[in-house]
């Protein structure tokens, strides 16, 4: 049976989306941290692993994958919005919210899409 060992993020910076990712999720490197190439992994628990490769692929618009960031209620989702934005992710002025949306379209300093989800959202 197959599962989901990692997902895989390109990045034109390992070493800054190591620092940021790590910041972000509480995620520590399983071995060296490469100019090219590096998986992170829970700190504590399991989880799935995020793996940054390097790639020189522009970032797309509208991707077609991307991360979901749970939070617990509004009050989590706008404090997880604040502190990574002071890490370096950065707000994306996404045309395709609906009109009560439960996620936050952020960027992370490579500009790969994120959302942090409300999850208490009815």
């Amino acid at each position: 049976m197959l599962r989901i060992g990692s997902v895989v993020l390109g990045v034109s910076d390992v070493r800054r989306a190591t620092t940021f990712w790590t910041e972000a999720l509480g995620y520590v490197p399983r071995d060296k941290v490469e100019d090219d190439w590096v998986v992170l992994v829970p700190a504590r628990g399991t989880g799935p692993q995020l793996a940054l490769n390097l790639s020189e692929t522009p970032v797309q618009e509208h991707p077609r994958v991307h991360l979901d960031l749970y939070a617990g209620d509004a009050a989590d989702q706008a404090a997880e919005v604040e502190r990574l934005l002071s890490l370096g992710a950065r707000t994306v002025d996404w045309d395709l919210y609906p009109e009560d949306p439960d996620f936050v379209v952020l960027a992370d300093p490579d500009g790969n899409r994120f959302c942090v989800i409300d999850t208490s959202h009815g």
